[in-house]
């Protein structure tokens, strides 16, 4: 018998399905509102079939040889990440119905796809993770005018081509609108973050819990506070001023009653590896490698605080940190730049400093390690506005309503998006 749901197939290229937490919560939604999702991405080296926590949302990978380091190689890179997802949707599409296609960017290479699927009378929507100008112009130093005219180029006809936009946040719905011209009917909030099932009551601020804290006491006997970063070390993640935050912080309270947790992997991690050992700071400073899910909630849950050391520039003021959402999620004090996107997410949940500076940020730790009831405080700031406002139980509604409205059949074939606040928002289309 045939598989009657609406079937969507997300493409994601940066990271394998099995990795990616957003795709991951979209398809599990998608199952659970009636659709059928599929996901096509690079190979992980687990080769899972299915996306984790679903019934049967199929993961189609493809190898991933080219690994980008210079313009030639990223373009190499990217054409062929296109042609795989190309060859694997249209196997998918003479095996079984598509309904509609998903793209994340980045990088913005898939209106060709759009296009494709435009063509043939189906929705593509564009899931814009990343702002891929502003990013080439953060790691190149001294950006070459020409790749970053066709960087907004690309950018602005996945926006253009696309039925449909989610945003992660509203600075990105903004450019959208702005930069890309989209309507505002045709651009939508999905923000990123786990969902409350995910995250159980916070553990009391500054006390630890389970094998997160085994072995870290200090001489004599009693628990380190831990700082905390947890999320991707690249360039741009700005992971080495963390470091440096915690050689001037060993200058203003010692080395003895706190410790620096550095968690995820990502190209900058064998250097900071280096600076640690340089600076003689091992004592203080340590690398956890990846973490699973639950492996980094346990963590979270023996912080006293977090630290989101991303400096001011044009590309950190719109981007809604993802670890910000997990630090806020368990109710763990963020210390972070002062970015117009940090503050919507964590507002009086974190302390801000004006400049990113190490020196900056070891001043801000130490008052707040030193200050029991003010942690306390920003835990309860942060815990509620996860609950209330930021968890993923209430961003799946803007979703699964977007999917609701695409693939209700129309006597013209798939409508196109018109976002309201209807309540049907976990009702598939019949």
């Amino acid at each position: 018998m045939a598989d009657r749901r609406p079937h969507v197939v997300i493409v994601v290229v940066n990271l394998p399905a099995e990795r990616d937490r957003r795709v991951i919560r979209e398809c599990q939604a998608l199952e659970a509102a009636g659709y059928r999702a599929s996901v096509i991405c690079p190979r992980g080296p687990q080769r899972p079939r299915l996306v984790p926590g679903t019934t049967d949302a199929r993961i189609y990978s493809f190898p991933q040889p080219l690994a980008g380091r210079g313009v030639l190689s990223f373009a190499a890179e990217f054409a062929w990440a296109l042609t795989a997802v190309t060859v694997r949707l249209l196997g998918l599409m003479l095996r079984t119905r598509v309904d509609a296609v998903q793209a994340c960017n980045p990088p913005d290479i898939f209106w060709v796809v759009g296009l494709l699927m435009r063509a043939v009378g189906r929705p593509f929507v564009f899931d814009h993770h990343d702002l891929s100008p502003e990013l080439y112009e953060c790691k190149a130093g001294t950006p070459r005018p020409t790749v970053l005219r066709t960087l907004r180029l690309l950018e602005r006809l996945s926006w253009r081509v696309a039925t449909a936009v989610v945003a992660t946040n509203e600075s990105f719905r903004e450019l959208a609108m702005e930069r890309g011209g989209c309507p505002p009917e045709k651009v939508v909030v999905v923000r990123n973050g786990p969902a409350l099932a995910e995250v159980g009551p916070p553990t009391p601020v500054g006390r630890g819990t389970g094998a997160a804290t085994a072995g870290r006491a200090t001489g004599g006997g009693r628990e380190r506070q831990r700082i905390v970063y947890v999320g991707v070390i690249n360039p741009q993640d700005d992971v080495e001023t963390a470091v440096l935050a915690a050689e001037r912080l060993i200058g203003l309270r010692g080395a003895d009653d706190w410790e620096l947790v550095v968690a995820g992997d990502g190209e900058s991690l064998p250097e900071l590896r280096r600076l640690v050992a340089e600076r003689g700071i091992e004592d203080v400073v340590r690398f956890t490698g990846w973490l699973e899910a639950d492996e980094v909630d346990a963590l979270l849950r023996s912080a006293s605080i977090a630290i989101q050391p991303d400096r001011p520039s044009r590309m950190a003021e719109f981007y809604t940190m993802a670890k910000t959402v997990e630090y806020v999620a368990r109710g763990v004090p963020v210390v972070a730049a002062d970015l117009g996107e940090t503050r919507r997410t964590a507002d009086r949940a974190a302390s801000y400093v004006p400049n990113g500076s190490p020196d900056e940020f070891a001043k801000a730790i130490d008052q707040l390690l030193s200050d029991g009831h003010a942690r306390a405080e920003m835990s309860r700031t942060g815990r509620q506005r996860f609950v209330t406002e930021l968890a993923w139980d209430h961003q799946v509604k803007s979703y699964i309503r977007l999917w609701n409205q695409l693939l209700r059949p129309s006597p013209n074939g798939y409508n196109r998006v018109s976002l309201g606040s209807g309540a049907d928002a976990a009702r598939p289309p019949s």
